[in-house]
C-alpha cells in the first residue's frame, strides 16, 4: 500500500478576499429594474435633483471636479405612501452606471448585540469595494428614529445599529464613490443626527401628483390597454389628492373589469368604476390607521 506524501512548505497558495455575510450580498442588485425616468410621470425637477447629487458624480465626475464643489454626499426622499421614492430609486438603478445595493431599514434591526451594526459596517464595505456604487435604504425610519432612553436593550440596540450607520456616512474613513440614498414616509420621526448636512445633504420632497402629473402617470400605465372612447381628463378631475400608486391601480382595475365583462377594449365605465372602488379602498385604509 503506497503512502501519500504531504508537503508542509507553508506557502501562500492562494489569497482569500473579504467573505461577507450572505445577507449583506443578496442586497447587491445584478440586474437593474427595467424603469427608466420618462416611465415616472410628474416628477420631472424632483428626478433632475435626484441625478444631480446621485447620477452624475459618478457618470461625469469632471463636471464637479472643473468647477471646484463637492457633489452631495447623499440625498433622502421623503413624503407620503405611493409618491413614487422607491420608483426614483429603481430608476436611478437603471440609469447609473454603478453597482446599486438596495435594502430595507427592517433588515438592520436584529435582536443580538452587535448584528445590525456588524451588517452595516460590512454594507458599506461591500459598496467600497464595489465603486463606483449607490446605497439604498429604503423605510430608513424602522432604523434611523430619534434616539430615545427607555431602558430596553431592544431600544438600544436600534440605537448601536444607528450610530454604527451615521459613523459610515459620516466617518473618519473616505468613503470614496459610494453615494447614499434612503427613502421614508415619515421625515419627522428621524433623528437630528441622521438629516443634518454631510450625511443627507438634500432632503426632496415627493409630493402627491397635482393635475398635469395625474394626466401623465394615468397616460404611462394605459399605454398599453386598449382604448375605447375614454375621456383621461374627467378621470384626472376624478381623482383629486390619488397617489402614484393609486392611480397605477385604478388602470389596473379597469382593466380587470372590461376583462370581467369579455370586452375587447377597455371603455370609460371600467376607469369610472375602478376609481370609485379604489378611492373607497383608499379611505378604509385610513381609516384602519387613524
Amino acid at each position: 500500500m503506497e503512502k501519500a506524501s504531504v508537503r508542509n512548505a507553508l506557502s501562500i497558495v492562494k489569497v482569500i478576499g473579504k467573505i461577507y455575510d450572505s445577507r449583506v450580498c443578496v442586497m447587491e442588485l445584478w440586474e437593474s429594474a427595467d424603469i427608466s425616468n420618462a416611465q415616472i410621470g410628474g416628477l420631472a425637477n424632483e428626478i433632475k435633483e435626484v441625478r444631480e447629487a446621485v447620477e452624475y458624480p459618478l457618470t461625469r465626475p469632471e463636471i464637479f471636479q472643473r468647477i471646484g464643489v463637492e457633489p452631495p454626499k447623499g440625498i433622502l426622499l421623503y413624503g407620503a405612501p405611493g409618491t413614487g421614492k422607491t420608483l426614483i430609486a429603481k430608476a436611478v438603478a437603471h440609469e447609473a452606471k454603478a453597482t446599486f445595493i438596495r435594502m430595507s431599514g427592517s433588515e438592520l434591526v436584529h435582536k443580538f448585540i452587535g448584528e445590525g451594526a456588524g451588517l452595516v459596517r460590512e454594507l458599506f464595505q461591500l459598496a467600497r469595494e464595489r465603486a463606483p456604487a449607490i446605497v439604498f435604504i429604503d423605510e430608513i425610519d424602522a432604523v434611523g428614529s430619534m434616539r430615545t432612553n427607555d431602558g430596553t436593550s431592544g431600544s438600544a440596540e436600534v440605537q448601536r445599529t444607528l450610530m454604527q450607520l451615521l459613523a459610515e456616512m459620516d466617518g473618519f474613513d473616505n468613503r470614496g464613490d459610494v453615494r447614499i440614498m434612503a427613502a421614508t414616509n415619515r421625515a419627522d420621526m428621524l433623528d437630528p443626527a441622521l438629516l443634518r448636512p454631510g450625511r443627507f445633504d438634500r432632503l426632496i420632497e415627493i409630493p402627491v401628483p397635482d393635475k398635469e402629473a395625474r394626466l401623465q402617470i394615468l397616460k404611462i400605465h394605459s399605454r398599453k390597454m386598449q382604448l375605447g372612447n375614454v375621456e383621461m381628463d374627467a378621470i384626472v378631475s376624478m381623482t383629486e389628492n390619488a397617489t402614484g400608486a393609486e392611480l397605477e391601480a385604478i388602470c389596473r382595475e379597469a382593466g380587470m373589469m372590461a376583462v370581467r365583462r369579455e370586452a375587447e377594449k377597455v371603455e370609460m365605465i371600467d376607469f369610472t368604476d375602478a376609481a370609485r372602488k379604489v378611492k373607497n379602498e383608499a379611505v378604509a385604509d385610513n381609516r384602519m390607521y387613524t
